[in-house]
C-alpha cells in the first residue's frame, strides 16, 4: 500500500510549531509506527548491561509488522559507534546498525581479542520513515545498542557485535572485533578532538583519518551530524533522505568504533518525522549519557567528566533566535540545569568545556546567535567556563578572550590565557566536511604561518526581533577557510593546562593557544 502524502503546505508550516507539525503528521499518517526499544540484559561480574529507560519489547523480536526473511548469516553489522555513559571510567555504550531485522542481537566483550567471554543482549530500536510520493520511499532502519556498566577504569576492552547466525567470536568473523579504553581512575594527560558540520563527503572522511592519528580519548561533535535533513529548518517539508544516515555511519565507523563519538544536536538534526521536537531519530541512532535534565526530551543535553575536564553538551536549538523551530521547547529547564551543572563541575574539575551548535561569536555566514548570547553567556561568565566550542559556520574561527561582551585580553597564536582574569575563548570549528563558507567581504584568513593584520569586522548577530543588527567585531583573532578540526591536550599536575590546537585536513597546525587557570 502506498504511503499517503501528508506533507504540510509551506505557508501552514511556517505558522506551526514543531510539536504542532508532529501532531498533524501523527493524526494523518496511518502507517506511522512509534519508536520502540528493548531493555538490555543485565550481566554480572566483569560488566553489566542496563536498560535505557525507554518503552521496551523483547530484544530480537521482529520490529513493527516487518518480517525478516534474510538468514542472519548473511546480514553483516555496520556503523559501529561508541559513546560514554555518565561515568566514562566504568560505562560504555556500543551502537551499530543492521540492514535487515535480525534475531537475538548481542555484544561479546572481553579483555583479549580472542577472549570475548561475556555476552550481553542488545536493545533493538527500529525506525520507520514514512514515504512521500514522488519524493521519498518509506524506509525501515534497525539500530542496536548495548549498555556496558561495571567496567574497570583505565582498561582496554575488546568487543564484537553479532546476532543469531553471525558470531563475532568465530574465526571467520574475528576481523570484525573492535576495541575501546575506559577513562583512567585518576586524572592523567589525554587528548580529545572536536568539530561540527560533518556530513558524508570525501573531506569528512579525510578529517576522520587525521583525527584517528591523534589517538583521542573521545571526540566531540557539535551538531549537524550527517545532513539527512538538507534544509535544517526543523519542518516536515524539509528535504530528507534517511539513507544518508546509513552512509554516514559507514563512513564514521573507522574512528567511532574505537573512539567515543559524543554528539549533540544542530539545526539539521531536528527531523520532524519522528517525535514532537524532532529528536526521535537521534534517540534511535545514538546512546548518549543520561546525565542531562531529561534524556528522553533532550538526548543531546548531557555532561560527563574525563580526567580533570568536565564536558557539557547543550542543544542550542532550544535558545536560537535564527532558527526558531524548537525555541523554548524545554521551558527553561535546560538553562536551569546548565546553571546547576556548571556550578558542580567548577568544584570538581580543573577545566570546564562546553560545546553546542549555534555560534556565540562568529563572523561567517550564520554569524552570532543572539539567543545563545542572551541565554547562556551570563552563565558561562558566572562559572568561568574555560573553553566554548561551536559549529554551524563551516569555517574555523577563534576569538580573543571575551569578558563582558568585549575583548578582555588579546590571545594571539601561541599565547596563554586565564579565564579567571581574561574571559573566555570561543572557537567555531565547523570545517568537518560539508561545503565551506566564507568570511565577510574584505576579511582575510589569518592563521599560523599566514597572520594578517587584525582588523575590526562589521557583521551581524540575531536579535529577539529577528532583525540583523550590526555587530562591530574586535574579537576575531584567527580565521581559516578550510577543512579542519580542534585537538585539545589536557595536562594535570600542579599547573594543569589545556593545550588547544586547530589542525587542517592535511594535519598542519593552523592555530595554537593554552588555557591556564589562576596562573
Amino acid at each position: 500500500m502506498d504511503t499517503p502524502d501528508v506533507g504540510i503546505p509551506e505557508q501552514l508550516a511556517r505558522r506551526m510549531s514543531m510539536a504542532e507539525q508532529h501532531e498533524h503528521l501523527r493524526t494523518e499518517l496511518t502507517r506511522r509506527r512509534a519508536l520502540i526499544t528493548a531493555g538490555a540484559f543485565a550481566g554480572g561480574g566483569l560488566l553489566a548491561g542496563c536498560s535505557s529507560g525507554t518503552p521496551t519489547r523483547p530484544a530480537g523480536a521482529t520490529p513493527g509488522t516487518a518480517t525478516s526473511r534474510v538468514p542472519g548469516s548473511v546480514v553483516t553489522p555496520f556503523g559501529r559507534h561508541l559513546a560514554f555513559g555518565a561515568d566514562p571510567r566504568t560505562q560504555m555504550r556500543i551502537s551499530w546498525q543492521v540492514p535487515f531485522a535480525v534475531r537475538k542481537p548481542y555484544v561479546r566483550v572481553g579483555l583479549t581479542p580472542w577472549g570475548l567471554s561475556r555476552k550481553i543482549e542488545a536493545e533493538v530500536r527500529d525506525l520507520h520513515t514514512p514515504g512521500v510520493p514522488g519524493q521519498r520511499l518509506a524506509l525501515d532502519q534497525y539500530y542496536l545498542h548495548a549498555a556496558l556498566d561495571g567496567l574497570r577504569p583505565g582498561t582496554t576492552y575488546y568487543y564484537g557485535v553479532g546476532h543469531e547466525g553471525f558470531d563475532p567470536a568465530s574465526k571467520e568473523r574475528h576481523a570484525t572485533v573492535g576495541q575501546f579504553r575506559t577513562a583512567p581512575a585518576t586524572p592523567e594527560k589525554f587528548v580529545f578532538t572536536a568539530f561540527g558540520d560533518q556530513g558524508v563527503t570525501p573531506d569528512a572522511l579525510a578529517n576522520d583519518k587525521v583525527i584517528l592519528g591523534r589517538r583521542p580519548a573521545f571526540h566531540l561533535h557539535a551538531g549537524d551530524i550527517c545532513y539527512a535533513d538538507v534544509v535544517g529548518l526543523g519542518k516536515d517539508s524539509d528535504g530528507y533522505d534517511p539513507g544518508d544516515w546509513d552512509r554516514f555511519l559507514r563512513q564514521t565507523e573507522s574512528v567511532a568504533k574505537s573512539v567515543p563519538w559524543m554528539v549533540t544536536t544542530g539545526n539539521h538534526d531536528m527531523e520532524a518525522w519522528y517525535s514532537p521536537n524532532g529528536y526521535g531519530g537521534q534517540s534511535a541512532r545514538w546512546s548518549l549519557p543520561d546525565s542531562g535534565f531529561d534524556a528522553r526530551k533532550a538526548p543531546g543535553v548531557y555532561s560527563f567528566t574525563y580526567g580533570n575536564v568536565g564536558i557539557v553538551a547543550l542543544d542550542a536549538n532550544d535558545v536560537s533566535y535564527e532558527i526558531p523551530a524548537n525555541r523554548g521547547y524545554t521551558d527553561g529547564k535546560q538553562t536551569a540545569w546548565l546553571d546547576r551543572r556548571l556550578g558542580e563541575l567548577r568544584k570538581s574539575a580543573d577545566f570546564v568545556v562546553v560545546f553546542f551548535h549555534h555560534c556565540a561569536y562568529s563572523t561567517s555566514t550564520h554569524a552570532s546567535d543572539g539567543g545563545v548570547r542572551d541565554a547562556w553567556l551570563p552563565l558561562f561568565t558566572k562559572h568561568q567556563v574555560d573553553l566554548v566550542i561551536n559549529g554551524h559556520n563551516h569555517v574555523y574561527e577563534r576569538t580573543d578572550a571575551i569578558k563582558g561582551g568585549a575583548v578582555g585580553r588579546q590571545v594571539p597564536i601561541g599565547a596563554s590565557t586565564d579565564p579567571t582574569r581574561d574571559g573566555i575563548v570561543y572557537v567555531t570549528a565547523g570545517g568537518a566536511g560539508k561545503s565551506l563558507y566564507r568570511f565577510p567581504d574584505g576579511v582575510r584568513d589569518s592563521y599560523e604561518g599566514k597572520v594578517t593584520r587584525h582588523d575590526s569586522v562589521d557583521t551581524f548577530h540575531w536579535t529577539s526581533s529577528q532583525q540583523q543588527n550590526k555587530d562591530t567585531v574586535e574579537w576575531s583573532r584567527v580565521r581559516y577557510t578550510g577543512y579542519s578540526f580542534l585537538s585539545v591536550e589536557a595536562e594535570t599536575g600542579t599547573a594543569p593546562k589545556l593545550k588547544v590546537s586547530a589542525l587542517a585536513q592535511s594535519g598542519e597546525r593552523i592555530d595554537y593557544f593554552e588555557v591556564r587557570r589562576g596562573g
